[in-house]
């Protein structure tokens, strides 16, 4: 039997509506995570961005007047900018070229190989406030035993965490140690590289830099391109090992009625997330701590459009 003409659509209507409350069903948990823990939030900060919020009264409008603080009054506000993209850029460039040499160089190794990945990924596993304060400790200018190290070969001895010139190279240090994450990320993609490829190469009188060139770095172009996008999102959140440093080279490290001031030496260390803690947590500012946050978020977004680019950017052009 079959139905009339007039009743097909109507139940192609209801076949259809069906199937989307289903598919509405199956996606509810990940629409109701994203509803509460990013678009809200999000709306949130764009919204108290032009209220004046101190957090427990309530809040009144105050237009771009939180916007124009930030950007022409706020102390240290650009300093604090520089600082960020430093770390985003040389940061995570060396992290990750670290992290793939490291890779490389243990997929080559023949015996002790777990060995090696056991001792470079251990660093990784250390919780970031007893790390940073073991090289503050480590780096300390005067009783470190790194400058006493570079003192008896005669190299010069930098005031690392106490010096404004290498206050951020020493953080930068610290970040490489913990390079345990990409290293594994790279391994695996280093070993999923067809061997045939490295075979061909060799045939047609390839070395070891046209191998790299030509056959590994094309098949982990996708690794790449997510250490980088997500070292990218990580450091512009960079805001514990900076703190911890300035606290323990400036002697402030804890105790009641001490005061210290963020960004130790000399803003040096000065982030844009100790920025949103500096506004919204010290100064009951939360309106310009929006204003910030939503600096970092667009900055974010930037850097990963610009580097998600089909045709200039990692991924490469499709044809």
């Amino acid at each position: 039997m079959t139905l009339p003409l007039t009743t097909v659509p109507a139940a192609l209507r209801s076949k259809r509506r069906r199937e989307g409350l289903r598919t509405l069903a199956f996606l509810s948990p990940w629409l109701i995570g994203f509803a509460v823990f990013f678009l809200y939030p999000l709306l949130s900060t764009v919204y108290f961005s032009f209220m004046q919020y101190d957090g427990f009264t309530a809040p009144t409008f105050a237009g771009l007047k939180n916007w124009s603080y930030v950007f022409n009054d706020y102390p240290s506000f650009w300093q604090g900018l520089g600082n960020t993209l430093w770390l985003v850029v040389v940061m995570v460039t060396l992290r990750v070229a670290f992290g793939l040499g490291i890779g490389l160089l243990i997929t080559k190794v023949k015996t002790g190989a777990g060995l090696f990945r056991t001792l470079f990924y251990l660093p990784y596993l250390a919780p970031p406030v007893a790390a940073t304060m073991a090289f503050a400790f480590l780096l300390n200018p005067g009783t470190g035993p790194v400058n006493d190290l570079l003192g008896s070969l005669g190299l010069p001895q930098p005031g690392w965490f106490t010096d404004p010139d290498w206050s951020k190279p020493a953080l930068t240090m610290l970040a490489m140690w913990g390079i345990g994450d990409l290293m594994v990320i790279f391994m695996a993609a280093l070993l999923d590289v067809p061997r045939e490829q490295y075979e061909a190469a060799e045939l047609d009188g390839a070395g070891p830099w046209q191998k790299f060139r030509f056959v590994t770095f094309p098949n982990i172009t996708p690794i790449v391109l997510f250490a980088v996008v997500t070292g990218v999102i990580q450091t512009m959140q960079y805001y514990t090992q900076a703190i911890v440093a300035g606290k323990v080279a400036s002697g402030v490290i804890g105790g009641s009625g001490q005061q210290f001031e963020p960004g130790y030496p000399n803003g040096s260390t000065w982030t844009l997330p100790q920025m949103v803690y500096n506004l919204g947590f010290q100064r009951f500012d939360t309106g310009s701590a929006c204003v910030v946050a939503l600096v970092l978020f667009a900055l974010s977004m930037a850097f990963t459009a610009v580097l998600m680019r089909r045709k200039s950017g990692l991924l490469g052009s499709e044809d």
